[in-house]
């Protein structure tokens, strides 16, 4: 099962007797400075869980699948996560 916004919406309003509205607010306000963060270069680390960063990827030369042609690639950014030991041995059964 894949974990989505509305599980996470509905999980919080059970365990923690919050409204609906409020756990979507909460959720929503979370993603959002998560988002701003990412925007603005800033790492986001949130401990035991794991390291959003934002890598600088420079120009470089690919393909296009479909002709085989050779293309150049812009430079961009992208999103990468790293996961905390401690996530890692819980995912990888050596925590209880």
């Amino acid at each position: 099962m894949t974990l989505t916004k509305a599980h996470m919406v509905e999980t919080l309003a059970k365990q923690n007797g919050y409204t609906k509205k409020q756990s979507v607010q909460m959720v929503e306000i979370l993603l959002e400075l998560i988002k701003r963060s990412l925007e603005s270069g800033e790492d986001v680390l949130l401990s035991g869980f794991g390291k959003f960063c934002v890598k600088e990827k420079k120009q470089r030369r690919g393909r296009n699948p479909s002709t085989g042609e050779d293309i150049m690639l812009e430079p961009r950014k992208v999103v990468t996560f790293t996961c905390s030991r401690k996530l890692r041995d819980k995912v990888n059964g050596k925590l209880p």
